[in-house]
């Protein structure tokens, strides 16, 4: 076995370096995994406003399939690094050879979501026909992506409990080349190809995952360093398909309700046209970007964290988390920093429609509190998904970002308190809508009470729970 991977860092210094030095490949990779979503609002935002409009729709109807799907998979990652920290390498390789089973049977599942938009687009009023049929071509090309990209997922999965991100960075980065080809030829419509508009930027992202996972595979069968785990694929195992549910289920319910906050916060905001969703979906795009390095952060902690629980030294579990949480906050004081001075050239660099362009630089008044308090989540959830607890951050998510959140936001500003805060938004986000706006500070304030919630909840956790034992457990 790699020393490297069973290497145990042993006081601060040594635990800071350790997560640094497994979260940058995961963050490069993650940038340029979210450099497809960029290239595609880039490129269609200056394509037409109607474009950029059906993006928009029909990446928050995607996103929130995926991500939540992906959650489920990313059990994967607690698991296997338990069993990486224990030292029971065969059992990495059947819980990957069940997770590519999952990923199958869920994108049947995610699949069947996406095959009805209109009843998404049901949220957002009287939406133009033009944008309605882009949405629908967009979805279509997705559905044939899925199964590809939650593949990959459980690729991605294997790599960061067993601190090997660099795989997936390099094959993301690869992706970049062929996603910005592939958008140039089926957006535009270059050499003779007819101008697909949104509908080429999904087509793109097909190609590009299927690419993705046939280099992955290629990786993992001919690199020495795969063979230790016997990765095989084998029957449906009950016993460890149920595993990855058990704890899988809550980890998608998490990542469903988060990301189901901002996916119904556009389909609402596109009551109020086509320029402030192309404003929306800017900022919304930006929260992502810059949510990329928190997650990136929480990834490796938590995979290093649940590494110490597996190996029964909960001292430095509890080491990790923290340098993690300071990591991650001084992270996202940089990224604020630097968002918020560029923030003109940013804009204009996504779209050359000025009255686009107000609504999202006015939106971005909110971007510094929201991404604090994002950060702050991002890694708590990780940190309490490495001790394999789930059930109890889900109710908690679910409670502040749907109940506060979605619903608050929706009452107070396109419900029956519709206006109340105008003023509130007038002041922190001048040129944005009201209704946009509201829709972002409520989404602000929910993200602050789920944080602060979940720290309180991952002190006690790791202040009480015993480590997982370093021996293997017999099977049934």
């Amino acid at each position: 076995m790699s020393e490297a991977g069973l290497a145990l860092p042993s006081g601060w210094g040594a635990t800071l370096r350790r997560i640094l030095q497994q979260g940058w490949p995961v963050l490069v990779g993650q940038w340029a995994s979210m450099a497809f979503g960029v290239l595609d609002t880039a490129m269609t935002g200056h394509a037409s406003p109607v474009a950029l409009a059906a993006m928009a729709l029909a990446v928050s109807i995607y996103v929130t399939v995926f991500i939540g799907l992906t959650g489920v998979l990313h059990a994967l990652i607690p698991i296997a690094a338990q069993h990486f920290g224990g030292r029971r390498l065969a059992e990495i390789g059947r819980a990957w050879g069940q997770a590519v089973w999952l990923s199958l049977g869920l994108s049947v599942v995610g699949g069947l979501a996406m095959l009805f938009p209109d009843t998404w687009l049901a949220m957002s009023g009287d939406v133009d026909p033009a944008v309605r049929a882009q949405v629908r071509g967009y979805l279509a090309m997705l559905i044939v992506a899925l199964p590809a990209a939650l593949v990959f997922r459980t690729v991605y999965a294997l790599n960061t409990a067993v601190s090997r991100p660099k795989v997936v960075m390099m094959i993301n980065i690869a992706g970049i080349g062929f996603k910005a080809l592939f958008n140039w030829l089926f957006i535009y419509g270059k050499f003779g190809l007819p101008a697909l508009g949104a509908v080429g930027a999904g087509l793109s992202t097909a190609l590009v995952f299927w690419i993705s996972v046939g280099l992955s595979a290629l990786v993992l069968r001919r690199d020495p360093f795969y063979r230790q785990f016997g990765l095989r694929i084998g029957r449906p195992d009950r016993k460890t398909l149920g595993e990855l549910l058990r704890l899988g289920l809550p980890m998608g319910g998490s990542y469903l309700i988060e990301v189901t906050s901002f996916t119904f916060m556009a389909l609402l905001v596109a009551r109020e046209g086509v320029y402030a969703t192309g404003g929306h979906q800017i900022m919304a795009n930006l929260v992502a970007l810059c949510f990329m390095m928190p997650l990136a952060l929480g990834v490796s902690t938590g995979a290093l964290t649940a590494q110490a629980i597996g190996s029964g030294d909960p001292l430095r579990a509890r080491r990790t988390g923290a340098a993690g949480l300071m990591i991650s906050t001084t992270g996202a004081l940089l990224t604020i920093a630097a968002v918020m001075l560029a923030r003109g050239p940013i804009v204009q660099a996504y779209t050359s429609d000025a009255q686009v362009a107000v609504v999202a630089l006015g939106l971005l008044g909110m971007l510094a509190f929201f991404h604090l308090f994002d950060s702050l989540q991002c890694m708590t959830s990780y940190l309490l998904r490495a001790y394999k607890m789930a059930v109890g951050p889900m109710l908690i998510q679910a409670g502040a970002l749907w109940g506060i959140g979605l619903l608050g936001g929706w009452w107070l500003a396109f419900g029956p308190g519709a206006g109340a805060l105008r003023g509130v938004v007038g002041m922190l986000m001048p040129g944005a809508p009201t209704g946009a706006g509201t829709m972002w500070l409520m989404a602000t304030f929910s993200m602050a009470v789920s944080s602060l919630m979940l720290q309180y909840v991952y002190w006690r956790v790791a202040a009480r729970r015993p480590a997982a034992p370093a021996v293997p457990q017999p099977r049934a």
